[in-house]
């Protein structure tokens, strides 16, 4: 099977070696990324529960969810919730499929429930959130790319749509995501004062790096503003560590810069640890892309990778596919200082023949460059053959989406 493979060298100056580079990280408790995760919850629930009553994932596409912010009154010592936030759960599922019917408002509900309760641990889910679901069944055209999938037992694209990914990670994209990854799994469970509503916006000039991160605290854990300065500091010194051990350049941080320490209102305090408690509203796809960060310097799809169904929406398997491809050729192959892979599909077409697949890179200085891009040829087709892949671990929640 030959598929239509470019890959071309780029004449550029590596990104990690440019004068100016911007990337933004929106973490797990950002309404941004919490509308993402519930999408995802809810897309994980339904392609499980459409396995065990019917025997294959079913049409269904939960990508279109939001959430409109509540309000509170944070103090020292522990405010309330004064107005719910309120989720609202749109987009489509296949709700009865031969003579069987999937409860698949109930299945959503409970999804996305969960998933909020495991986010914001201190969210009370009887009064200080809604959450509503007004699924549709979806439009006839795209089950019908649907069922032909399942009858030949090819997945078939079901828009015509591209996915992008890149490799090798920069140092600032590297930094980012390792202080997400070690404040949401380290430092916060450690210290519940911080909630998970934490933005890190990071910018790099030649060889200087600046990381401005914006941290809620818990008000609960505050007794007064002395407590809370004490918790920002603590974690501008503990980003500043974990950073510094990742690379080479000077690093400054700082935290929560809009804050002033002479009005108890004008901090970063919530009752919940996210700002969707109290005035910022979220929208699947309106954050992170699917490597987990938002990368100005780099090329990016907007399509929302969240909630689309793993079988067959480009929307989801081509940018997760070309971000492992990129990163796979990244490890394996020498002389790689950046990678970009772009996949189209065409509607109906198989999904593991896009239109085209194309990959530009940028060769370090001395490189083969004919053998790079042999390798990243076969590491594309090799990826192509193996595509449904990615279906089975996004259903067993194994790769991330934002």
């Amino acid at each position: 099977m030959v598929r239509n493979i470019a890959v071309e060298t780029l004449s550029e100056t590596p990104l990690n070696r440019q004068k100016l580079e911007l990337a933004e990280r929106k973490c797990i408790g950002h309404p941004d990324s919490l509308a993402d995760g519930i999408a995802e919850a809810v897309s994980q629930a339904l392609s499980r529960a459409y396995l065990d009553e019917c025997g294959a994932v079913l049409h269904h596409n939960t990508d279109q969810g939001e959430i409109v912010a509540g309000e509170s009154l944070p103090r020292f010592g522990g405010g309330v919730v004064t107005r719910p936030m309120y989720v609202l759960l749109t987009g489509r599922a296949t709700k009865t499929f031969d003579g069987v019917t999937v409860p698949t408002d109930a299945i959503a509900l409970e999804a996305a429930r969960n998933y909020l309760s495991e986010t914001l641990e201190y969210l009370n889910m009887n009064k200080d959130v809604i959450v509503d679901c007004r699924m549709g069944a979806g439009s006839s055209d795209l089950r019908d790319v649907f069922r032909a999938c399942e009858e030949k037992h090819l997945p078939h694209a079901n828009d015509t749509s591209f996915g992008v990914g890149h490799a090798p990670f920069s140092d600032l994209e590297t930094v980012i995501l390792a202080v997400s990854e070690h404040l949401d799994g380290v430092y916060r469970p450690k210290n519940p004062i911080i909630g998970t509503d934490i933005k890190i916006m990071g910018l790099r000039q030649e060889e200087e790096m600046n990381l401005t991160l914006c941290v809620p605290m818990i008000d609960r854990f505050c007794a007064d503003m002395n407590d809370y300065i004490e918790a920002v500091t603590k974690v501008g010194e503990e980003v500043h560590r974990v950073a510094s051990g990742i690379t080479d350049r000077k690093v400054t941080v700082d935290i929560n810069t809009g804050d002033n320490y002479e009005k108890e209102d004008a901090i970063f305090l919530t009752v919940t640890g996210t700002s969707a408690e109290m005035g910022d509203d979220g929208s699947v796809g309106r954050g992170n892309r699917a490597n987990g960060l938002i990368t100005p310097h780099r090329p990016m799809s907007m399509e929302a990778t969240s909630g689309k169904n793993p079988i067959n929406h480009i929307g989801k398997i081509y940018n997760l596919l070309s971000t492992e491809m990129a990163q796979q050729c990244a490890q394996e192959i020498d002389g790689i200082e950046d990678l970009y892979i772009r996949l189209l599909s065409q509607i109906g077409r198989p999904i593991d023949q896009p239109l085209i697949a194309g990959a530009q890179f940028v060769a370090a200085k001395g490189a083969d460059e004919a053998a790079i891009s042999r390798g990243i040829e076969e590491i594309i087709d090799a990826g192509l053959e193996n595509i449904t892949s990615i279906t089975e671990r996004v259903i067993r929640g194994e790769m991330k989406t934002f």
